[in-house]
């Protein structure tokens, strides 16, 4: 499983490193955290670990019902093959459970791939959206009170506005 996760970690530090986009405030770390946040916020975590149960007892049941397999680590590696649907071929199952536990791995993995996504990115969209909604409701307000405020006030809206102009024009 170690292999899993570090893959897992490794494919992060790569897809940022390939971006090379980092957030004003941290990089890769900051990310991180920002995710186990989101998951936790939605609960999506619990999701994550009872698949990575899942994945585990799976792992141990194929290491019980198959002859070629005689190492946790080989029926991880198997698991880890289907999961990612690589399908390395190095290590191969012949039993009807096994390939049973194959295939709802494979389903199941899809699944958790597509909640999981789903989640982050519709919590991250409704976050931005908030925001945005703050920011016009705070701007809004600054326009209604436009002869109480200073000249120095004025100069930030007028370029705030030329700011948001010079945007939507790109």
């Amino acid at each position: 499983m170690f292999r899993v996760y570090f893959l897992f970690v490794l494919s992060f530090v790569l897809l940022d490193v390939i971006l090379k986009k980092r957030l004003k405030s941290g990089g890769f770390m900051k990310r991180l955290r920002m995710l186990k946040n989101i998951l936790v916020r939605t609960k999506t975590h619990q999701i994550l670990i009872v698949y990575t149960i899942f994945v585990l007892c799976s792992a141990l049941v194929i290491l019980l019902v198959e002859p070629g397999i005689n190492r946790y680590i080989d029926a991880l590696w198997y698991c880890y093959a289907v999961v990612s649907t690589t399908g390395f071929g190095d290590v191969l199952v012949v039993t009807v459970i096994s390939k049973a536990l194959s295939l709802l791995v494979t389903i199941y993995s899809s699944l958790v791939i597509a909640i999981v996504t789903g989640v982050v990115v519709n919590f991250y969209t409704e976050v931005t959206e908030m925001q945005k909604k703050e920011t016009l409701t705070a701007f809004m307000d600054k326009l209604e009170h436009l002869d109480e405020m200073s000249k120095e006030e004025l100069r930030d809206i007028s370029s705030q506005v030329k700011k948001f102009n010079h945007n939507v024009r790109k």
